[in-house]
């Protein structure tokens, strides 16, 4: 019943993502349009947006399977594979993408095309990963389609307000990429590579604690355990801070070298880089309360409570489109960052408060505490590496290797600092 359920949420879900894809594909030049009208002033630059669009959407239907592949395997009691498959999506997406990028203009085609058909080379490279530990754990893909099946209702039915709060997401995204659209050329790209260094540390920490919490939490749930249930949240929100915090702090006090490092190259500027290590600066200031959420929101779960995470997504949407219109005039692309980051921690408050109600209270001293000997011993060695690298740079030079082994050598550095501290 279990494989058979499997197979018809397979059937059923690329059927009906197969007609989204076909419907975002015809409408790409509408909803480019919406997204960033200021494309339009840019000649070709609206035309090439829809192109790489409609080369993209294939990629909701990959991804989707790849998630529904991890959940099979973390109900086995398989992490790793799906944990790493994601690893894969990165490698084979830069891999390929820089690949065709650089053969695109034999073809006739902008180099940039090239990465679009490498996120979708990426997308199938995510989901193949998982497949030979899906055969051994005893799948095998038969055609099943009964929209009827009760499993697949159940399924539907406790997606329904996830999807909702996920929207929220989503219509941040469509804010941010609304009013960076309209910043000075190059803003997109500029948070677009800031968000993904931001992602590094949130999908190593934030979400490999969510996915380690849910079973857990969700068991003690299950058993009315509330004492298990406090302690396990509060060591694992303990946990996050420990890890992220500092993460956060290195992020911010090296932002510039790291950028520098990774992307300055070609016609990527220096201007570019204090641009885009501002951003990622910003970003960082939301990794601890990221990761957080990402630990409540299972706990929410657990309980059966799909409501409130739904209306905290959408405080956060207000929170966002409130300090965008607050400070975009000011400080132009890096308020988006700083909207983030400020609605993800307000986020972060609201679910805590609500559930610190709903479960009796749990021990908020210890946690203050911990926050605060985590904050110092970070800020310490954020100082400390900020200083080191001033001095590496004066005596490795600004060659590439010099900065790689500098960098590097600077990291080290401070995480052995912090773990001393």
């Amino acid at each position: 019943k279990t494989w058979q359920l499997a197979n018809n949420v397979v059937f059923c879900f690329t059927l009906l993502l197969s007609l989204v894809v076909m419907v975002g594909i015809w409408f790409s030049p509408d909803i480019v349009g919406v997204m960033a009208p200021d494309f339009g002033t840019v000649p070709g630059k609206l035309e090439l947006t829809t192109l790489m669009t409609r080369i993209m959407f294939p990629f909701l239907i990959l991804v989707s399977l790849a998630a529904l592949a991890m959940g099979v395997l973390n109900t086995k009691g398989k992490f790793f594979v799906p944990s790493v498959a994601s690893s894969f999506f990165n490698l084979g997406s830069v891999i390929a993408g820089v690949g065709l990028a650089l053969a695109a203009p034999r073809f006739g085609m902008a180099p940039i095309v090239g990465m679009a058909w490498g996120t979708l080379v990426g997308g199938t490279l995510q989901l193949a990963f998982q497949l030979p530990l899906l055969w051994r754990v005893g799948f095998r893909l038969r055609f099943v389609l009964n929209l009827w099946e009760p499993g697949l209702l159940r399924i539907v039915t406790l997606m329904l307000p996830a999807v909702v709060g996920l929207s929220a997401t989503q219509i941040n995204i469509f804010i941010n990429t609304f009013y960076a659209s309209s910043c000075a050329q190059g803003s997109l790209s500029w948070l677009n590579y800031a968000y993904r260094l931001f992602h590094l540390p949130m999908g190593l920490f934030g979400v490999a604690l969510m996915v380690a919490t849910l079973p857990l939490v969700s068991r003690h749930a299950a058993n009315r355990d509330l004492a298990a249930l406090r302690e396990a949240l509060q060591s694992s929100l303990s946990l996050a801070i420990l890890v992220t915090l500092p993460a956060a702090c290195g992020l911010i006090f090296l932002a510039q070298p790291i950028i520098g490092l990774i992307y300055q190259h070609g016609q990527f500027t220096a201007v570019d880089t204090q641009q885009t290590a501002a951003a990622l600066a910003l970003y960082s200031l939301g990794l601890v309360a990221f990761a957080g959420v990402k630990i409540i929101v299972p706990v929410y779960y657990a309980l059966g409570d799909t409501r409130i995470p739904v209306l905290g997504s959408f405080v956060t949407v207000a929170a966002n489109l409130f300090i965008i219109h607050l400070t975009l005039a000011t400080l132009q692309h890096r308020a988006i960052a700083l909207s983030t980051s400020l609605s993800l921690m307000l986020n972060f408050f609201f679910l805590a408060a609500v559930l610190y109600r709903k479960l009796s209270g749990f021990k908020v001293r210890g946690l203050s505490f911990t926050l605060f000997k985590v904050a110092g011993a970070s800020v310490i060695m954020g100082l400390t590496v900020s200083w080191l690298h001033l001095r590496t740079t004066t005596w490795l030079g600004d060659g590439l290797a010099g900065k790689a082994l500098g960098l590097t050598g600077v990291i080290a550095i401070g995480m052995g600092l912090y773990v001393a501290m």
